[in-house]
């Protein structure tokens, strides 16, 4: 058994309102998929669990956001003491709430560090712009993100 799974697979089965581990088990006593009534959407000949309009984002519960005292170098288990879950729908607002529900403060300010790989390079730039007009400083190692990039974007200072 994937001790993963025994978590996962709840939070999955409420995201897409499927009770899978009621699936599973009639599966494995010869029951048929086509014959359990799942909420599907067919593309292409291809059968599909239908999705909802929303986001769910699942977030793990750190002890030391519990419980004062604990390590907090985190092993390969990360040592999570459970999960929430965020729905919304837009993704940055189910992001919100999960971030919440687990116990995090989302800061309204200070700075943010910016660094992604090449090719996603050419999004920075929006997000960059949000995040300055929402007061936080950026900053970036000018190897991986060359500043002039979000410099280039900025309306000049009018010099009166």
């Amino acid at each position: 058994m994937n001790p993963r799974a025994s978590r996962t697979v709840p939070y999955v089965s409420k995201a897409t309102g499927v009770p899978l581990a009621k699936v599973a088990a009639r599966l494995m006593v010869g029951k048929k998929l086509k014959d359990m009534k799942l909420p599907l959407v067919h593309h292409n000949g291809v059968a599909e669990v239908a999705v909802h309009d929303f986001y769910s984002v699942k977030s793990p519960v750190f002890p030391f956001n519990k419980f004062r005292g604990v390590d907090t170098i985190l092993g390969p288990e990360m040592r999570s003491t459970g999960e929430v879950m965020g729905i919304s729908t837009s993704y940055g607002q189910a992001f919100a709430k999960a971030q919440l529900a687990a116990g995090q403060r989302l800061p309204r300010k200070g700075t943010v560090f910016l660094s992604v790989n090449d090719r996603d390079k050419r999004h920075l730039v929006s997000v960059g712009k949000e995040l300055e007009s929402l007061g936080f400083k950026l900053v970036a190692r000018a190897v991986r993100l060359p500043l002039s990039l979000l410099r280039a974007s900025r309306p000049k200072p009018s010099s009166k």
